[in-house]
């Protein structure tokens, strides 16, 4: 099959018009179509396209020949171009992270960790400007703004309090920087939803100090802990003691009474043996000083102790002692 040039000109010509006829077509609707630019932060830069998408969460500002116009909210939207500009507010929650120092009542300089979640205000006040009209027109910079409201909060509660005290009362310290910061920022357009002291640090010597006057109370109460004890311990054995000493004066008392009743009842019968007063006396003598030697003999005990007036005795006494003497020699 043979072509002449006009037909393969013609041939290129219908394959090329479509395919530029689609790329010129796209470049128009890409152009017509533009999104916005995301930045960080509430508010990002305005859309460039005829048609434009708003977020959930977010809502367009749109600007008439650069005066605010409308506020609109998610979905699919119409921007006449050069005329109107959108520009997109996030109303979504942030979570600001900010560092600060501050000096102490003691005059201890620490270094705060602070944590902030905000976010535009987007309820409908029934008179006056909307918070997010108040968040993109009143503030160039809200972030950094809101930072100083919190530092200079800070540096107003710290220096009214000593060290330990930042430390026992972190959460009034952070709800009190919390309600001046509210306020505050309130007035612009934004809504602080909680403000949390994550850390506090110390310089190294001032917590190397803390740390040895903890150890040191710690000690004590330990020291005291086991003196403590030990009081209660010997409180203890003491009274077991004077209960036991008690107890066995209760037992020599009773041991008493019934060896007086003993003797009582041994004097009864030796005054029965036809025995005086006196002799009676003199055998029941005689009888305990047999009983006491045989304790000696059982004992060991090579020393007897007797009264000088033991030799007066009764003829009798001494008749027995002899007898009681001859008796044991010839054994």
């Amino acid at each position: 099959m043979y072509l002449d040039f006009g037909e393969l000109v013609s041939m290129i010509m219908g394959v090329l018009v479509p395919i530029i006829f689609v790329v010129v077509v796209l470049r128009i609707v890409a152009a017509a179509i533009g999104g916005a630019t995301r930045h960080s932060g509430t508010v990002n830069d305005s859309y460039q396209g005829w048609f434009y998408v708003i977020q959930q969460q977010h809502v367009g500002v749109v600007e008439r020949l650069g005066r605010f116009y409308q506020v609109v909210g998610p979905g699919f939207h119409v921007r006449v171009p050069i005329i109107d500009r959108v520009r997109d507010v996030s109303l979504m929650t942030e979570d600001e992270h900010i560092t600060f120092d501050a000096k102490t009542e003691d005059n201890v300089t620490i270094e705060l960790d602070v944590s902030v979640q905000y976010h535009v205000d987007y309820s409908q006040p029934v008179d006056g400007p909307s918070g997010i009209y108040k968040s993109l027109y009143t503030l160039t910079d809200p972030v950094a703004q809101m930072k100083d409201y919190f530092a200079d909060a800070l540096r107003s509660q710290i220096p009214s309090r000593k060290l330990d005290e930042v430390f026992t009362e972190k959460d009034a310290i952070a709800r009190a920087i919390d309600e001046i910061v509210s306020e505050k920022m309130n007035e612009y357009g934004y809504v602080i939803v909680t403000t949390l002291i994550t850390s506090i640090k110390l310089p190294k010597d001032v917590q190397q100090s803390m740390n040895r006057i903890i150890a040191s109370k710690n000690d004590l109460e330990s020291a005291k802990n086991e003196a403590e004890a030990e009081r209660q311990k010997t409180v203890i054995a003491a009274a077991a003691k004077a209960e036991a000493m008690e107890k066995e004066g209760e037992g020599i008392a009773k041991q008493r009474v019934a060896i007086a009743q003993g003797i009582r009842d041994s004097i009864d019968v030796i005054q029965g043996a036809e025995l005086d007063a006196e002799e009676a006396n003199r055998l029941f003598e005689f009888t305990q000083y047999i009983g006491m030697m045989e304790e000696f003999a059982h004992k060991g005990a090579s020393t007897v102790v007797l009264p000088s007036e033991f030799s007066q005795a009764s003829p009798m006494l001494r008749d027995l002692l002899v007898s009681d003497a001859n008796q044991k020699a010839e054994e």
